[in-house]
């Protein structure tokens, strides 16, 4: 019997990246025109950033919260936990994620950034990137269309924008709670993508960096406008 020292990170893997990359494929066929919707809510989501109204965190609670609920059950417990039984543990911790973002969004407890605040720019190439160029990973790394993740569909750019809503939000007694199933969900994608070899593992680790640059920025101080 081979010494447990001889393994590598790849040989726990309970499936390959051709069965993994199969998986959005399939979602997205079954699916299909979800995804407009999908795309339309999340340019809702950076219409808001850009230009904050009163109703914006309570209409963007319910986008996000019907995102995490919709990929719990139609991708994660569907799709990905038959084949990754680890996933089983994590569907739960979407639906809260669903049910707080609901909750205190909705509610107009946290307020969207000043627009002046580096936190705002952080988080809005974050919504950015996830909602308009996540979905063009495929073609840049030589897989089909096809596969491509969806905002509120998939859970990366589901997670990515996430943080990109919160990272400048306040007060941060209540955005920091909304942000750690985000984050943990990115540090797991990492692990997997990494642990797959796959080139794009670095973008659910730049998201935390980002999101937590963006966190951690200090807020007493304000931008002199131009």
């Amino acid at each position: 019997m081979s010494e447990w020292w001889t393994y590598r990170p790849e040989d726990f893997l309970l499936f390959s990246p051709r069965v993994y990359w199969r998986l959005f494929e399939l979602h997205n066929a079954d699916w299909w025109p979800l995804q407009i919707v999908a795309l339309l809510a999340g340019l809702s989501i950076l219409t808001a950033l850009l230009r904050p109204r009163p109703w914006s965190s309570r209409l963007n609670g319910i986008i996000l919260a019907a995102g995490w609920g919709f990929v719990a059950w139609a991708f994660l417990w569907q799709r990905y936990a038959p084949i990754n039984w680890a996933i089983e543990y994590v569907v739960p911790l979407f639906a809260l994620q669903a049910l707080l973002l609901l909750g205190v969004l909705s509610s107009g407890w946290l307020t969207l950034p000043d627009r002046r605040r580096l936190p705002r720019y952080i988080g809005l190439a974050l919504t950015l990137y996830a909602v308009m160029l996540h979905p063009l990973i495929p073609l840049m790394s030589g897989r089909s269309w096809q596969m491509a993740e969806i905002f509120a569909m998939t859970p990366d750019p589901l997670a990515i924008a996430t943080l990109g809503l919160l990272v400048g939000a306040h007060p941060a007694r209540w955005a920091w709670p909304l942000m750690a199933i985000p984050l943990l969900w990115c540090l797991l994608s990492w692990i997997t993508l990494d642990t797959m070899g796959s080139s794009t593992a670095w973008v659910p680790l730049i998201a935390i960096g980002l999101a937590l640059l963006g966190r951690f920025w200090p807020r007493t101080g304000r931008a002199n406008s131009t």
